[in-house]
Formats: structure tokens, sequence, C-alpha cells
């Protein structure tokens, strides 16, 4: 009898280990103000990415994927809790997250992971944070869920190269000097992002008692763009084409869009003659960014995880290069709420295809748990892609909404953009005709039927904004 129950305990703890190596592991890279320019994508400016173009063909790049907010605090806040800025009432980069009444009982998605058996390591810019002066590499960084992180559970960024003396090409009003750019003199390693992506190649070499939740934060193409200048080197100046325009894009916006762009830089860009050196100075800094993912995809291809690894590689926002006369993210317009989202998956799935739904970045918490056989966190607001990974053509009928600050909403479907905002003032563009949104269409009156079926994706109720205390390190 006792040896009968010897041999079942063995072979139950057996059965458990093997279980537990058989979990698919998770490669989770986030990349700061990457838009739509990468292979694949038809953006607006084309960037050759062929380390992101690798990942693509191992898995589906989802080309209508729009962020929940145009701004990297909430947008990273709603990929980590699966909740929109609607739910939580986190809008902005000046909220610490952590101190939102409604999240601090909720588990994130690193920690989910971390409760079902995972080991969670982390490294760079995952949570709001920013290189624009020493104390602000700390950021929101929520340190509970990892073990690990890097450089350290107080920081999330190595200290970024700077020049000796910037801005180095704009004129210092401008984010205090950091919207800038320059060819830095070093060798890539030197670069912050290059010391965090280094840390990660270790961790992919080696095996892990435990599944491993391996999340990586690439700060690039975020500004300022201080690139190695052989980054600078691969988009000579004279091939750099500007993203197209029309004349006086801005005349047929309510004065609440008109608002949202960032006209000012953009004059001062277009009157010192600076435009293509930006956009150059963008590239670079793309090219870097995905030198960065070819080293964690070698490094995952060459170590003992290659084949039990889930990677999904996203970006928190788009980015305006000048469209609608705007620089950065914060507004509701195509080039700024669409975003790379490539999803690659061992088994059953697809490779090599795209996904042309409308997707948000709040459905890679239920997705991950799915493709990892996590039990799902209750009242996510997001899907489960799981469905178009298995058939990229299925057709959803999904709308996507993204929030910019309290009652700012763009919905994206299939064909439509609608966007209104908290004067009621409102916007409609054609996706299909008119992907860059020249026209805007709200004002006319058999477009109306249109504006009342977008408006049934509106938020129902929207969180009052908390905390309401500034976070004083933006």
């Amino acid at each position: 009898m006792i040896k009968h129950i010897l041999i079942s305990l063995i072979l139950f703890i057996s059965l458990s280990v093997n279980s537990q190596h058989q979990k698919m592991n998770v490669l989770f890279i986030a990349i700061d103000d990457l838009n739509s320019c990468i292979d694949g994508m038809d953006g607006e400016i084309s960037v050759s990415t062929p380390n992101i173009n690798k990942l693509t063909k191992e898995g589906v790049l989802f080309t209508n994927a729009h962020c929940a907010a145009p701004a990297c605090n909430p947008s990273r806040v709603s990929v980590m809790t699966g909740l929109a800025p609607t739910t939580t009432g986190v809008y902005t980069n000046q909220q610490d997250w952590r101190e939102n009444k409604f999240l601090k009982k909720r588990t994130t998605l690193p920690q989910h992971f971390k409760n079902n058996g995972y080991e969670t390591l982390g490294g760079g810019k995952l949570y709001h944070a920013s290189s624009l002066s020493a104390d602000k590499h700390t950021g929101l960084i929520d340190a509970k869920p990892w073990d690990s992180y890097f450089p350290s559970k107080m920081r999330q960024m190595p200290l970024e190269v700077k020049p000796d003396k910037f801005p180095v090409n704009t004129n210092g009003k401008m984010y205090n000097g950091y919207f800038d750019w320059a060819k830095l003199d070093i060798p890539t390693e030197e670069m912050a992002d290059a010391k965090v992506v280094s840390w990660a190649e270790q961790q992919l070499s080696k095996s892990h008692d435990k599944p491993l939740f391996l999340a990586v934060g690439i700060y690039r193409p975020h500004i300022p763009w201080w690139t190695p200048k052989k980054y600078y080197d691969m988009h000579p100046i004279d091939k750099v084409e500007l993203p197209e325009i029309v004349e006086n894009d801005l005349g047929d916006l309510p004065l609440a869009g008109k608002k949202m762009a960032n006209t000012a830089w953009h004059k001062w860009i277009k009157d010192n003659n600076k435009w293509k050196e930006a956009v150059q100075a963008y590239s670079a800094s793309v090219s870097f960014a995905d030198d960065m993912v070819g080293r964690l995809l070698k490094a995952l291809n060459n170590g003992p995880l290659a084949k039990n690894t889930v990677i999904i590689l996203w970006s928190d926002h788009g980015y305006h290069l000048g469209q609608k006369e705007h620089w950065e993210k914060f507004a509701l317009w195509e080039q700024t709420t669409r975003v790379p989202l490539i999803l690659a998956a061992p088994g059953k799935f697809k490779k090599g295809e795209k996904s042309c739904e409308a997707v948000s970045l709040l459905d890679i918490y239920p997705t991950l748990n799915e493709l990892c056989g996590i039990p799902l966190n209750d009242n996510l607001d997001g899907e489960s892609l799981v469905p178009l990974l298995k058939k990229p053509t299925l057709k959803t009928n999904r709308s996507i909404v993204t929030t910019q600050r309290k009652n700012n909403h763009a919905v994206r479907s299939d064909n439509w953009r609608y966007i209104r905002y908290q004067d009621g003032s409102e916007e409609l563009y054609n996706q299909k005709k008119d992907p860059k949104n020249f026209v805007n269409l709200a004002g006319q009156i058999q477009y109306k039927k249109i504006i009342e079926k977008m408006k049934e994706s509106l938020p129902k109720t929207e969180a009052n904004s908390d905390p309401l205390k500034s976070y004083k390190k933006h």
C-alpha cells in the first residue's frame, strides 16, 4: 500500500514538473513612440525594419491596431491592467497610477503571470518614464510583480548618453531642449537601450526553473533622437521623404481638434528648414530600435527557450511627424492612435499573415492569458486575439476606442474613424478612401447615419480622473 502511494506521489510530482516546463514562455517587447512606419504597415513614412519583419514572418501583424490612449502613462497602464482610461480614470502622463483607488487591488498582467507560477523579469521602459533628466529614469515603475528588474526595481532606465551640449539641432524651448536630435560618435553598446537588451540577452540564453515572462522596454524612437551616427547613415538626407500633407489641413476641423495640434513646433521646424532632418532623426532611431529587436530575437532563437515562447511586440502609441501640422502624440487622428502589434506563438497559429481587423492594445492581457493557459482575469476591457491568430481573415466588426483626456474619444472601425470632443464637436474620416485623415466629413448630412452608428461605441460611462495630484517627475 505504501509502495503504491509513493509511486503515485512520484508520478504526480513528475507530471506537475513536466506541466510546469510545458507552459509557454513570454517575450514581451514594448517600443516607445513607434508609429506605422515599419515594414508591412504602409505607413506615412517607410523605414526598413528587417528584424521586426522577421518576427512578422513568424506570426501575425495586426495592421489596424490602436492604443487605448495616445500618451505613455495611460497607454501603458491600460496594457498592464487590461482596463481602459474611462474605466480607471488614468488619462494623463501626470497621474501616478499606483495611487489610483480603482487599481489598488487589481492584478496587473505581470503579477497575474507571477501568481500563476511564472518567473517575471523586466527591464527598460515598461511603465511611464523618460530620459529627460536623471530623476525621471525611475518613472512610475511598479516593482511588486517582478522577481528582478534591470537596472533595478528602483528605476526603469539606465542613464542615457547625452551630447556634451544640447540642444544640438533645435532651439531649447521645446521640451526644455530635449526635442532634439544628434549623430552620436559612440558604439551602439553605449546606448541605454542596448544595455537593457544586453541584460535581456543573458536571460534568454539560459534555462529557468519556472516558465519565463520576460518584458523588455525599448525607449527609442522616443525623443531625444540622439542616436549613433551609423543609423543616420542608413537614411541619407537627400533620400528622406516627408509625410504627405495638404494645404490648410486643419481648416475643416473644430476648434477642439485644432487645439490638439502642436502647431508651434511645426512652425519652428518649417521656418528653420528642419523637417527633413527631423524625419531623418526619427528614422535613425527606428532603425536603432529595430536592431535591438533583432538582438532579442537572435538571443531567443539561439537559446533553450526558442521553441516554447510567445513573442509579442507593441508600441504604446503612434507619432506625428508634421501631419496636420502636429508633432508627437496626444491627439486622436490615425497617425497617433495606430500602432504596430505583432504576435507570434508556437502551435497551430498562422505565420507571416496580416489581420486588418480593428484591435486594441487592451487585447494584449486576455490574449496572453489564453495563449499561456492562464485563467482569465475577470472584467478586462479587451478581447482575446487568439481567434485572429488562428484565422487572420476572420471578420469581427469591432470598433476600437482611443481616449485623449476625459471626454475626448476616437472610434475606429474597419472603414471609419469618428472623433468626438468634450464640447460635442466632431470629425469623421473614411479610412478606406482617406487613410491620412485629410477630409473631415462630419458636417455632411449624408454621413449622419454613419456617425450615429459610430456613436454607439462611445463609452457609456467615464471614470473621474484619479489621482488628481500630479506626478512631479514627468
